[in-house]
């Protein structure tokens, strides 16, 4: 088989794509960024009932604008989409962005997602002072190919049904051809990561190596078509969502990444249950950097990067469950603690 996790088994595997994630324990909350180091295509498919999103009408195929500088997914419902106001204006500075003319400050396309964790008990008395601009900053400031997983970043509120959420990665690299496709998850989900009475998780099928943790279920497991396990019982409105970012180093048309972000979303199909409910806000975006012809017969060939986008989505989702940690002095419980 070709295919195989990269070195780093993290979306920064595709070539050209950094991530810093910056998190504040007081406040149970953070901001990852994901930076092209040129502008990529990019694109958006919004499934969740209860959505917030900054510039993803920018995504769309038919508009002006074709690449974006960075994305940013972030907690803190809607104060969290202020970090990509602090990423928007550190770009600008370093002269990233849309060229508009000569004299005219660049406009550094920065579209973003949010994540409800305001109810967590962290330290939300900010005044009129929230902190996702700075933590959106202090993001870009540490983008890096390498980053940590679990309780940090956007994932850093995040409760994934009953147990503990966070921020997961994962990729696939073709040994063959040099095609390679990475996710990243921020994984705040109604719906549970883990099958009812079992450790092993919804997405175990799709588990490489056991990257999170090889838990199986019974041989004589049979579902209840009614029974959500460690869902969050008394789900509301927005206070939820999962997001989701790939990244691809095929060179894609808008139109063909926003085909990738569609067939992307199904991975959280097969990491959550229930997934895409009026309660949640999944978002997943969609990079290209375009650094390898997407080749023909490429109708074929986008079907099959979809594919392998909704695997590494699947099992990023698992890995930000896997990783998390409670935070210090609560009764959260986290996977391990099953």
């Amino acid at each position: 088989m070709s295919l195989r996790p990269g070195p780093r088994n993290l979306i920064t595997d595709v070539p050209g794509i950094l991530v810093g994630q910056a998190t504040d324990p007081l406040v149970r909350t953070g901001v990852t960024v994901i930076l092209p180091q040129v502008p990529a295509v990019g694109a958006c498919d919004v499934r969740g009932g209860g959505p917030g999103t900054r510039e993803t009408d920018l995504l769309e195929a038919h508009v002006l604008v074709d690449a974006v500088d960075a994305i940013t997914l972030s907690g803190g419902s809607m104060y969290g989409l202020a970090a990509a106001d602090g990423v928007a204006a550190a770009l600008g500075a370093q002269g990233r962005g849309y060229f508009m003319g000569e004299g005219i400050p660049r406009a550094p396309i920065v579209p973003g997602a949010i994540l409800f964790d305001l109810s967590n008990g962290g330290d939300k008395a900010w005044g009129t002072e929230p902190p996702y601009r700075a933590l959106g900053m202090r993001a870009l400031e540490a983008t890096s190919d390498h980053f940590a997983l679990g309780t940090v970043g956007a994932g850093a509120g995040a409760m994934a049904g009953q147990i503990k959420g966070g921020t997961g990665s994962a990729s696939l690299i073709d040994d063959i051809d040099g095609l390679a496709v990475g996710a990243l998850v921020a994984a705040n989900s109604i719906g549970s990561a883990v099958m009812p009475g079992s450790k092993a998780f919804w997405s175990w099928p799709y588990e490489i190596d056991g990257e999170f943790g090889g838990a199986r279920p019974d041989i004589n497991y049979i579902m209840d078509p009614d029974d959500w396990g460690l869902a969050k019982g008394a789900p509301a409105l927005r206070q939820n969502t999962t997001l989701a970012v790939v990244a691809t180093n095929a060179a894609l048309t808008p139109a063909q990444a926003k085909r990738l972000a569609i067939m992307a979303q199904d991975g959280l199909a097969r990491a959550f249950r229930p997934i895409h409910t009026l309660f949640d806000g999944d978002v997943v975006f969609a990079l290209s950097t375009g650094r390898m012809p997407l080749g023909e017969p490429w109708a074929r060939n986008l079907t099959r990067l979809g594919e392998l986008a909704a695997n590494c989505v699947a099992r990023a989702a698992a890995r930000a469950v896997y990783e998390a940690t409670p935070w210090p002095g609560t009764a959260a419980r986290a996977w391990r603690d099953l």
